[in-house]
C-alpha cells in the first residue's frame, strides 16, 4: 500500500474530503467510521493512528465492564450505533449523523446509493429477505432440530421423554370430527 495514500470520499455536504482508510484494528472494534472521518494523512502506523487505536481499545475495555451510570449506558449505546450506523438511521437524536456515517462507509466500500425506483425496491427487498443474525440462534442453538416442524405424534413422544410420562392417546382429526358429529346427533334427538 502506498504510504501516503489518501482516500477521497464525497460526504454529501459539498466537495470531497481527504480521509484516512480504516485500520483493521479500528474496523474490528467497530470504529471504522472514526478513521473515515479522520483528517490525518493515511500513513499506517503513524503516531496519531497508534494513539487513536490505544484510546479506542481502552474505551472498549472500560465499556465491557458493568455499567454503573447513565453515562456508561449512553456510551455503550453510542458505540453500538457507530459499529453499525445503517441500523440506526431512524434514531430521533442521532439518525442524521448515522445516515452520514453510513454514506461514508458505503462510499469507502464502493456501494452506490439507489437512484431509481427499481433500484430502491431491489434494496428494500434485499433488506427484507436478509436473515437477521443472532449469535445465540446461529451458534449456540446449532442443532439438527432447529428448523424441523414436528407432527403431533413426534411432539407427544418428545414430551413423554422429557417428562418421563407415557404418551397419552391423541385423537386424530377424523376421530375428533366423528365425536363432534355424534354430539350433534344427540342434540338433534
Amino acid at each position: 500500500m502506498n504510504a501516503h495514500a489518501v482516500s477521497r470520499i464525497d460526504d454529501g455536504r459539498g466537495g470531497a474530503e481527504h480521509v484516512s482508510l480504516p485500520r483493521s484494528s479500528m474496523n474490528m472494534m467497530g470504529f471504522a467510521v472514526c478513521c473515515l472521518c479522520c483528517d490525518e494523512p493515511d500513513v499506517a502506523g503513524s503516531e496519531r493512528c497508534r494513539s487513536c487505536i490505544a484510546s479506542h481499545a481502552k474505551t472498549r475495555e472500560r465499556l465491557s465492564t458493568q455499567a454503573t451510570s447513565k453515562a456508561d449506558r449512553l456510551s455503550r449505546e453510542l458505540v453500538t450505533m457507530l459499529a453499525n450506523p445503517a441500523e440506526h438511521n431512524e434514531d430521533s437524536t442521532h439518525g442524521e449523523m448515522m445516515i452520514h456515517y453510513s454514506k461514508l462507509i458505503d462510499a469507502h466500500q464502493g456501494k452506490a446509493p439507489a437512484k431509481t425506483i427499481e433500484e430502491m425496491v431491489a434494496v428494500f427487498e434485499k433488506q427484507k429477505n436478509k436473515k437477521q443474525k443472532s449469535l445465540i440462534r446461529d451458534v449456540a442453538n446449532n442443532n439438527e432440530w432447529h428448523d424441523v416442524e414436528l407432527n403431533a405424534e413426534q411432539r407427544e413422544e418428545m414430551l413423554a421423554k422429557i417428562t418421563g410420562e407415557r404418551p397419552k392417546h391423541m385423537p386424530s382429526w377424523e376421530e375428533l370430527l366423528s365425536e363432534v358429529e355424534e354430539l350433534l346427533e344427540e342434540d338433534e334427538r
